[in-house]
């Protein structure tokens, strides 16, 4: 019964809110165009970057910089150098994001958990004044009661130690 004696949320977007983030997204999404999807597969075996090799990869261009005379034509030290900055340049960008898709995530979780919590609680207090013989109430019941057909047992939630 955490939602009727404990509402962590109580709030909605505006359609105008939901519009307006949605366009951000999109705009975000447009200036993002170079983006890549990659596979399962190549996310498994491509070689990730760590603090280590990221040290080795800076050294490389480095010396790649300073030395690009002695390498072949195929290596473009420029292209390295790119891939690197990116890389650079993406990283604080991942993190804001992963901050905001994290609370995304745990919001919505915690408004579905009281939501849900809350219906547990109608449903019993609709079996219980069903069961006092309340008029009215047993076809609310039965409806909200074909949620749990078939899952054994009486139908009814476990006894919510709160209520």
């Amino acid at each position: 019964m955490a939602n009727l004696s404990n509402n962590r949320l109580d709030f909605t977007l505006s359609q105008s809110d939901v519009t307006a983030i949605n366009d951000s997204i999109d705009a975000l999404n447009s200036r993002l165009d170079f983006l890549i999807g990659l596979t399962v597969t190549e996310r498994i075996t491509l070689p990730a970057i760590d603090v280590n090799n990221k040290a080795f990869t800076e050294d490389a261009i480095n010396a790649a910089t300073s030395n690009e005379t002695l390498l072949p034509g195929y290596v473009s030290v420029v292209a390295m150098k790119n891939d690197l900055d990116l890389f650079n340049q993406l990283e604080p960008i991942k993190i804001k994001l992963n901050q905001i898709l994290e609370k995304i995530n745990d919001t919505q979780l915690l408004a579905g958990s009281e939501a849900y919590t809350s219906a547990l609680t109608v449903y019993k207090l609709f079996g219980s004044a069903a069961d006092a013989g309340i008029p009215g109430t047993d076809t609310i019941y039965d409806l909200l009661k074909q949620r749990f057909a078939g899952q054994g047992g009486t139908g009814k939630p476990a006894t919510d130690p709160n209520l």
